[in-house]
């Protein structure tokens, strides 16, 4: 039996890289760990709102070629700022690669307990506590952290002088229990070609509230966008958290202050895009609208 225990990952990985050397190319390096910070940025936006993460590289090494990879946080000052997960993150990252190697050829059993998650192909095990499973399945909702982590298999992929990876926790650990062959990361990069003519886009927000669905789903809150009416789920679990705590009051009006996810397609014949669809990532700050308050009677003037 070969085990992955995604516990002693979540906190710092080492990517091993299985060369005939131990060096890597340049280019394959930096496609690839910036491939995995943006992916780390989609899921701390998913997950911690109101903090910052930065993906820093630790360490260098041979074995073949190994990276130490660490996220660090800093909180911002908004509605959520103390919900900060540490180490979820970067645990995240690892359980979803191997969930995406494992399951290629569809022969993946899962067994969810009430700690920890175990997926097992074969006589490979990944054993996953249960918040990091859950958080996974929260995050890969967030197109941007799919997007980034399929980047990360395309540039691994693409260079032949790759024959694997692996994820250890250590610089110093042997080889990756799980090693996951270069055929894999082919077949993951093949079957995700991007189309051209779409894409997502996110940016920093305004939208003032039509209608809100006042439970969690993904039926479409209404806005106004820059003078637009717009329709739009609320994908943010931090926010419906503090919503369904009562925390926040939300009546029509009022702004929310956010990131938006914008799905634009492309006319192939003019190469205008333009937005087909929205979904809000993450929720930073409600502000209620500015509300007249009736002046009391005798503060008129006689």
């Amino acid at each position: 039996m070969r085990v992955v225990e995604i516990a002693q990952i979540e906190n710092a990985f080492v990517i091993h890289f299985d060369t005939d050397d131990t060096r890597i190319n340049a280019y394959t390096f930096a496609s690839t760990i910036i491939a995995l910070a943006d992916a780390a940025k989609a899921a701390n936006a998913s997950l911690n709102p109101g903090s910052q993460i930065e993906v820093v590289v630790e360490a260098l090494g041979p074995g073949s070629f190994r990276a130490q990879i660490r996220a660090l946080y800093s909180r911002a000052k908004n509605l959520f700022s103390n919900q900060v997960i540490a180490g979820v993150v970067i645990g995240v990252i690892g359980n979803y690669i191997y969930e995406r190697t494992l399951a290629v050829d569809d022969k993946v059993v899962v067994e969810v307990k009430t700690d920890e998650v175990i997926i097992q192909r074969g006589q490979d095990r990944v054993v996953v506590p249960r918040q990091i499973y859950d958080a996974t399945r929260q995050v890969e909702r967030n197109p941007q952290f799919v997007k980034s982590i399929n980047k990360s298999f395309a540039a691994m992929a693409a260079d032949d002088k790759i024959n694997g990876i692996g994820l250890v926790s250590s610089m110093d650990a042997p080889p990756p229990p799980i090693p996951i062959p270069r055929e894999t990361l082919i077949q993951l990069a093949a079957a995700l070609p991007e189309d051209p003519n779409s894409r997502v886009v996110t940016e920093e927000a305004e939208l003032q509230i039509v209608r809100a669905i006042l439970k969690k789903s993904n039926r479409r809150w209404e806005f106004v966008w820059r003078g637009v009416t717009i329709s739009a789920p609320v994908l943010h679990e931090g926010f419906y958290r503090e919503f369904f705590a009562h925390e926040i009051t939300i009546a029509p009006g009022d702004t929310l202050r956010v990131t938006l996810a914008i799905k634009q397609s492309r006319d192939p014949e003019t190469g205008i895009y333009t937005n087909v669809g929205y979904e809000i990532l993450e929720v930073h700050e409600h502000v209620p609208r500015v509300r007249q308050m009736p002046l009391e009677p005798d503060g008129l003037a006689a």
